[in-house]
C-alpha cells in the first residue's frame, strides 16, 4: 500500500492552502505567470518539493517544476475516450486536422529560433502536412486556415507563442497580405508534449500506457496496484470494483488510498458496495459539473435520469428492466486500442527501433499466474433499451415543450439524446451497450432531481431548470 499519507508535512492551517495547488496542477495541462490566471503559478511553487514528493510517491506521477511553468507529467493505466484533448476558443475539441497540424507546428520549432513569423512557420510546416496522405494544407482553403487559427491560439494562450507583431486574424482573412510575428518559448513547447515514449518506435498505442504489476515481488505489486487505485479515483468520477483488476479492487476496499486522496485533493470520499468516488462539492475539481446550469445538455442528462429511476423504482408502472453483466475495463481498453492501432501509418514506424508492448489483456488478468490469479467479481446492472430512451426524452419534450430545450435542440430530439448520453457516460452513470445503455449504481445518487421552474429565464420565451434545490448537490470529480 501507499508508504505515506498525502501531505504528511503539511500543516492543518496551511492544508486547504496546498490542497487549492494540488487541484490547479491536477485540473491544468501547464501553469504559468499568466494561465490559468495571474497569482497561480506563485500559489503552486510555494508547495512545489511538497508536491513534487505526494505526486510520485501517491500516484507515480512526475511534476516539472521551474521559475516559468509547471506541468505535470502523467502515467496512462487506459485509455479514455471520453477526456478532451484540445480545445479552441470556442469550446469545441480539436478534430483530427488541428490535432495533426498542432503536432507539425511543434516540430517545426528549431531550438536556434527564439522568434517565426506566421509565413515562415506555413512554410516550414506544409511539406509535412502535404507528406500526409489525407491531411494536407492549402492556404486558400478557409476551413485550413480556420484549423491554423485555432491551433495557434491554443499555444498562445499556454504561453508558448507570444504575439510580438501582426494579427491573426488578418491572416485568417487574407493569407497573402496577412502576416503576424511571434515569439517562441522553447521551454514550454517541450512540457506540452512529452509522451511515455517516442512515438515513432510504437507498433501500438498500448505502448503509451503504463504496464501493470510487472514486478515478481509482492511488495511491489502491492505498491504498483495502490498507485493505480489512486490514479483511478484521481482520474475518473468514480471507480467501480467490479470493472478494475482485482488488486485494484482490493486496495481501494481497504482505508488508505482513498482517505489519503482526499487530504492530498480535499474532496470527500464515498464509498458504496460497488465503488467508491472522490466527491467535489465546490465543483472546482470537474470539468462537467453535474447537476447544474449547464446547458439544455446537463439538464436532459439529468431528467433522462429522473425518468430511469422512475422506471427502476416503480416496477408496476412496466415491465421490470432486464439486467446485463457490467464488462470489464480491459474488454473496452481492447476494443478501443483496435480502433486506434487501425489507423496507424506502419510506414512510419522506425523499424530499428520499433517498441511492441505487452498485450494489456494478458498483463491485467494473468499476471499472476493460473493458480494465484483472484477472482474477477461480476455484477449485473439495469438494461435500458435504445428505443426507450427515446420514449423517455420524447415525453419530456411532450411534457415541458420543445422550445425548453433552447433553439439548438428543439427540433433535434434525437441530438440531444445522443449528447446525453454520451455526458453520461463521461460521468461514468451510464454504460453503453449494443442496443441501449447499462445505469450504473452511482446513477441513482441523482435519483430524487426534480423538474422546476426558476424564478426567471435568460432567454425571452425559454424555460431553464433549476437544479440549485436538489437532494444531489455535489458535482463529481
Amino acid at each position: 500500500m501507499v508508504a505515506l499519507r498525502a501531505a504528511a508535512q503539511v500543516q492543518p492551517s496551511d492544508l486547504g492552502s496546498y490542497q487549492s495547488a494540488v487541484q490547479l496542477v491536477l485540473t491544468h495541462d501547464v501553469i504559468t505567470d499568466r494561465r490559468p490566471r495571474p497569482g497561480a503559478l506563485e500559489q503552486v511553487l510555494r508547495w512545489a518539493d511538497q508536491m513534487t514528493t505526494d505526486l510520485r510517491e501517491q500516484l507515480g506521477y512526475t511534476l516539472i517544476a521551474t521559475t516559468r511553468q509547471v506541468r505535470l507529467s502523467r502515467r496512462l493505466d487506459v485509455l479514455d475516450p471520453t477526456q478532451g484533448t484540445a480545445f479552441a476558443k470556442n469550446g469545441r475539441p480539436f478534430d483530427r486536422r488541428r490535432l495533426a497540424y498542432l503536432c507539425l507546428v511543434l516540430a517545426s520549432f528549431q531550438r536556434s529560433r527564439v522568434e517565426i513569423s506566421l509565413a515562415d512557420l506555413v512554410r516550414a510546416f506544409t511539406p509535412s502536412a502535404n507528406a500526409i496522405a489525407g491531411l494536407g494544407f492549402d492556404p486558400t482553403i478557409s476551413a485550413h486556415r480556420a484549423a491554423v487559427v485555432d491551433v495557434l491560439d491554443w499555444l498562445v494562450e499556454r504561453g508558448a507563442l507570444r504575439l510580438s507583431d501582426g494579427s491573426l486574424e488578418a491572416w485568417a482573412r487574407d493569407s497573402e497580405q496577412g502576416d503576424a510575428l511571434y515569439d517562441i518559448d522553447h521551454d514550454i513547447c517541450t512540457a506540452l508534449f512529452r509522451p511515455a515514449r517516442p512515438v515513432q518506435h510504437l507498433t501500438s498505442v498500448a505502448g503509451l500506457l503504463d504496464a501493470p504489476f510487472v514486478s515478481s515481488k509482492r511488495g511491489a505489486q502491492r505498491e504498483a496496484a495502490a498507485q493505480r487505485a489512486a490514479r483511478a479515483l484521481i482520474e475518473h468520477p468514480v471507480v467501480y470494483f467490479a470493472q478494475v483488476e482485482p488488486e485494484v479492487a482490493d486496495a481501494l476496499r481497504l482505508p488508505g488510498v482513498a482517505e489519503s486522496m482526499a487530504r492530498l485533493t480535499g474532496l470527500v470520499v464515498e464509498r458504496r458496495a460497488e465503488g467508491v468516488m472522490l466527491a467535489d462539492r465546490g465543483g472546482r475539481f470537474t470539468d462537467r459539473p453535474f447537476p447544474g446550469r449547464g446547458g439544455a445538455v446537463n439538464r436532459a442528462a439529468g431528467l433522462l435520469l429522473a425518468k430511469i429511476a422512475d422506471v427502476l423504482e416503480d416496477p408496476e408502472a412496466g415491465s421490470p428492466l432486464p439486467r446485463m453483466h457490467l464488462p470489464r475495463e480491459v474488454e473496452d481498453q481492447h476494443d478501443l486500442i483496435a480502433r486506434i492501432d487501425s489507423a496507424l501509418p506502419a510506414s512510419g514506424v522506425v523499424p530499428q527501433l520499433a517498441w511492441t508492448p505487452p498485450d494489456p489483456l494478458h498483463l491485467l488478468l494473468d499476471h499472476a499466474g493460473p493458480e494465484e490469479a483472484p477472482a474477477v467479481p461480476a455484477i449485473t446492472l439495469p438494461f435500458v433499451a435504445e428505443s426507450e430512451l427515446a420514449a423517455m426524452i420524447s415525453e419530456l419534450y411532450d411534457e415541458i415543450g420543445a422550445d425548453s430545450f433552447t433553439a439548438a435542440w428543439q427540433h433535434d430530439q434525437r441530438g440531444l439524446l445522443d449528447a446525453a448520453r454520451a455526458f453520461l457516460t463521461g460521468l461514468r452513470l451510464l454504460r453503453p451497450v449494443p442496443g441501449g445503455v447499462l445505469v450504473l449504481p452511482a446513477a441513482m445518487r441523482y435519483r430524487n432531481i426534480k423538474l422546476a421552474l426558476p424564478s426567471g429565464s435568460a432567454y425571452v420565451g425559454q424555460i431553464g431548470f433549476d437544479f440549485a434545490r436538489t437532494a444531489a448537490e455535489d458535482s463529481s470529480s
